[in-house]
């Protein structure tokens, strides 16, 4: 035993002469240590520290200096590290321990950028470096974490970062530091947590006691300065319930005040105003009396046998502030609150682009050869050319004429003089208005010949592209033309005097009719009817126009593009008028015959594409984008300048703005410079 307590001493002593380590083993199988450097090297210390441990330990270059520590307790080898970690800390250094087992120490202001290992719970208590990934359910990072980073050793390797996006807190520094801060985003995060409660209403409704309830929360949230949030209450309409949320004693005050309200009333019924937002009041009376009827019947229905009283109801409209006055009991109230709530509603409306095209190519052609004598006749032909008996005639009559006049002057000698007369016009003149193309005639020793010869070529292209915007549900119509008038009688009174005529005017042009229907989805149902009309001539009656109409109806997605119409006819007519057996010899046959060849296609297309829309923000990209189609088109002609008026503008609309649109609110103005603080 003497032996053992030489041997020990001697140990002892020699540690302390060379300043390095006291170790001191007892007589169980566990080693205790007792610390004690004085003036040392920290990279002796630290080398001692690995020897005793049996670790790894490399040490950065930067880590430099002397130390002095002593402790007068024996500790055990968990004790002894912590003691080691406890040394480095103080002296502005820190261990790092990676995967491999090797220990590094480093400085701890850069002990953030290393390998520090993630841990989940609390296994470690003491200066070792971990990061920790704290989720938080009831208060958002962005307000805790400045928080944090005040009490966290920012000097000293700790770290604050927060992830909005999943509200999460990543916290990095030395274990005890970290668990204090663990602890604290707990409390915290527990505090904000507010239970809710659910009231079922017997008597009065849920919205109007949300809506008395808010309003003195709002009166009173101006004078509260404690910095807790309001309790909240919203309405369940569907069962007539009032969700309360927040802390205890907010929640008991607002249930208590909502069991005070919930009180029969007196009287058999009560009396409402509602205002109403998009639905027209006076459409709604009809629904709400027939809902009102069925509700009764119903509940007679299951009291049959029972004695009931009838319920009087009472709705009216009152159009001038599109309100609805509705006077019932409570429960009815409720329900007709429900429907009332449902049918108005922003309904969503359609836009239709419709282009209509009409195409019309027609193409003629006549070549007719006439002859005639004044001793052997001749051929004519009526089939689209001037007969040459007519012309004959007009130019007969046409022919200056010269009389010759005899007779005695007053001394009883005879005389003679010519008188020329002109001639009659306007045989001829009617005749040429009829002649269209080429022609030409002669004579030559009484005999006559007349070419007539004409091609005609036409093409039509009516482009119509209409736009409109209805509501569902809603029709729409479109027209671009004018009024034209019809005789639809006449009448003549006695001996045909006071004769007058009734006139009906009728609208010509391009008209487009449309109903639409939003379905499920995105399909839109189009009720369409469409008509392009136009004169075609008059006769001896009235007016003749010309009536094309499509009448329809379809199923298009929405955005999609439908067609609609196509060939409408294909007319080909061909008239040969000739003498027979001269007119069918090869090409002396021509003359004589006359041919005429006429050609006619109509198409019809029209294209429609519905666009669903559904709030105001598409409405007004949608106006945008025609507005500014409009105004490219009226700078384009503005810049090519009006004709003999150098210094003058073409109009033009102003350009977009869109400066009316509505600020920030304040907690949005709020919000942005909070995050970016946080981005700098």
């Amino acid at each position: 035993m003497k032996s053992i307590i030489r041997l020990a001493t001697s140990r002892a002593l020699l540690a302390i002469a060379s300043g390095a380590f006291y170790a001191m083993s007892s007589l169980v199988a566990a080693a205790d240590y007792s610390p004690n450097f004085k003036n040392t090297d920290i990279g002796e210390f630290i080398n001692i520290v690995g020897k005793n441990l049996q670790k790894t330990i490399i040490i950065d270059p930067n880590v430099r200096g002397k130390i002095t520590v002593r402790s007068y307790d024996l500790l055990n080898e968990e004790q002894y590290y912590q003691f080691f970690l406890n040394v480095l800390q103080v002296y502005g250094y820190s261990a790092v321990s990676m995967p491999s087992g090797v220990i590094k120490v480093i400085r701890s202001k850069d002990a953030k950028a290393s390998n520090i290992p993630v841990v989940e719970g609390s296994p470690f208590d003491g200066d070792e470096m971990i990061t920790r990934v704290m989720p938080v359910y009831n208060v958002p990072v962005r307000e805790l974490a400045p928080l944090l980073r005040q009490l966290n050793d920012t000097a000293g390797g700790g770290n604050v970062v927060s992830h909005d996006a999943s509200n999460v807190m990543m916290l990095t520094g030395r274990a005890a530091v970290v668990n204090r801060l663990v602890e604290i985003i707990e409390r915290v995060d527990k505090a904000g947590d507010e239970e809710v409660e659910i009231v079922k209403l017997k008597f009065a409704s849920a919205t109007e006691i949300v809506r008395i309830i808010e309003s003195i929360n709002k009166s009173q949230s101006k004078a509260n300065t404690s910095g807790k949030s309001d309790p909240r209450v919203v309405a369940d309409d569907r069962t007539n319930s009032i969700i309360v949320s927040g802390d205890i004693k907010a929640r008991q005050r607002i249930v208590n005040l909502i069991e005070r309200m919930d009180q029969e009333l007196e009287t058999s019924g009560n009396t409402r105003v509602i205002f109403l937002n998009y639905a027209k009041s006076e459409d709604l009376v009809k629904v709400l009396q027939g809902v009102s009827a069925s509700i009764q019947a119903e509940e007679n229905g299951a009291t049959k046998g029972k004695s009931t009283s009838n319920r009087e109801v009472s709705i009216d409209s009152h159009e001038d502030s599109n309100a609805l006055v509705i006077t019932a009991e409570p429960d009815m109230m409720r329900s007709l609150e429900d429907v009332i709530r449902k049918l108005d509603v922003r309904r969503a409306q359609v836009q239709v682009e419709a282009i209509i095209v009409e195409v019309y190519e027609g193409d003629g052609t006549t070549l007719g050869v006439q002859w005639a004598s004044e001793d052997y006749g001749g051929t004519q032909f009526s089939n689209g050319v001037v007969g040459i008996g007519s012309l004959a005639v007009g130019v007969e009559e046409a022919s200056d004429t010269t009389t010759t006049t005899t007779g005695f002057d007053d001394d009883g000698d005879p005389y003679s003089y010519d008188s020329t007369t002109e001639g009659d016009y306007s045989t001829l003149a009617s005749l040429m208005s009829s002649v269209s193309g080429f022609l030409v005639g002669g004579v030559f020793d009484g005999w006559g010949a007349v070419l007539q010869a004409v091609s005609s070529d036409t093409n039509a292209n009516i482009l119509a592209t209409p736009h409109l915007t209805t509501m569902d549900n809603e029709e729409a119509y479109f027209i671009v033309g004018q009024e034209v008038p019809i005789i639809t009688g006449s009448t003549t009174g006695t001996n045909n005097a006071n004769p007058f005529q009734s006139i009906d005017r009728q609208e010509v042009g391009i008209k487009l009719k449309v109903t639409p229907q939003i379905n499920e989805g995105d399909a839109v149902q189009l009720l369409i009817e469409q008509e392009v009309s136009s004169l075609s001539g008059a006769t001896s009656v009235d007016i003749i126009t010309n009536k094309r109409e499509i009448k329809t109806s379809v199923i298009v997605d929405d955005g999609g593009t439908i067609v609609l119409g196509g060939l409408i006819d294909e007319d080909v007519q061909e008239s040969v008028s000739k003498v027979p057996l001269l007119g069918d010899i090869p090409i002396i046959g021509h003359l004589f015959k006359s041919t005429t060849t006429s050609k006619a296609k109509r198409n019809l297309m029209v294209f429609i594409r519905p666009t669903i829309i559904r709030d105001g923000v598409t409405m007004n990209e949608i106006s945008k984008q025609k507005y500014q189609y409009i105004r490219a088109q009226q700078l384009e002609h503005q810049a090519d300048g009006i004709p003999l008026m150098p210094f003058s503008d073409a109009p033009s609309l102003p350009e977009w703005d869109d400066s009316l649109s509505l600020p920030p609110s304040f907690n949005d103005y709020i919000e942005s410079k909070d995050l970016e603080k946080d981005d700098e």
